[in-house]
């Protein structure tokens, strides 16, 4: 509880396909936006073969145990660094793999299928770390709190939900408080958060301007080894339980 000094920083339809002339279904599944498998680009289906393949020889033989022991799985983490899915999506020169959307998901499917907690993992760092930082973020804020992250050298985690409001931004209390030129200091208690016993930073939100309600609430970059930032106990959870929730 004790202050943290931070810087700121279509509906979908049904899709019913008569098989029959070939190509036909491939055809009209990209006529309605969709892709086959068969249809992936040649490079995220290398990307999906690759996933499959570490997934199914590195993830599933050792998801049960690791997820019955509570155990964080580091070997397997710094594998998917090593693979460059801990940060897919990020451009290259930002340590990144620099790939599309559609990749990256498809990945985490196939990352996903052979440890769920791995897949959330993985997912914590690309979309909730590092897809903030990338899109918001100055190139100073980048290099210094993306690259390593991008790269899968540490981990980053996101602190939205709070115990009395859960995922309800409007409501968030923890609050900030301008201290100094480019820094605020932060008060206040964050809950749920995915990888915060292994991450080195977060992405916290906290309320900037009370009067301005959920247009008041800003974003920022917090290094977890600043003075009075504490974390609590970890989660007992009914499954995923080799990712760590605090």
């Amino acid at each position: 509880r004790a202050p943290v000094r931070g810087r700121r920083c279509a509906s979908s339809s049904m899709l019913s396909v008569r098989i029959g002339a070939r190509g036909g279904a491939r055809a009209l599944a990209r006529s309605r936006g969709y892709l086959t498998l068969g249809a992936l680009p040649e490079e995220v289906s290398m990307v999906r073969e690759m996933a499959r393949s570490f997934a199914e020889t590195e993830l599933y033989p050792v998801a049960g145990h690791t997820d019955a022991a509570h155990e964080y799985p580091h070997k397997q983490v710094v594998q998917l660094a090593e693979l460059g899915l801990l940060g897919m999506m990020v451009p290259e020169n930002f340590g990144g793999a620099g790939m599309s959307s559609l990749a990256y998901a498809v990945a985490l499917e196939e990352i996903s299928r052979g440890c769920a907690s791995a897949g959330v993992i993985m997912s914590a760092n690309n979309s909730l770390y590092c897809a903030p930082l990338l899109k918001y973020g100055n190139d100073a804020q980048k290099t210094e709190f993306l690259t390593t992250y991008a790269k899968g050298e540490q981990v980053g985690c996101f602190g939205l939900s709070e115990p009395g409001n859960g995922s309800d931004a409007g409501a968030a209390t923890t609050m900030a408080i301008e201290d100094g030129p480019d820094h605020f200091r932060l008060n206040g208690t964050k809950a749920w958060i995915t990888n915060a016993h292994e991450a080195k930073c977060a992405i916290v939100f906290a309320t900037t301007d009370k009067a301005a309600k959920h247009k008041g609430i800003s974003a920022f970059i917090v290094p977890m080894d600043l003075p009075g930032f504490n974390l609590g106990a970890k989660e007992d959870k009914l499954g995923t339980s080799t990712e760590t929730l605090c």
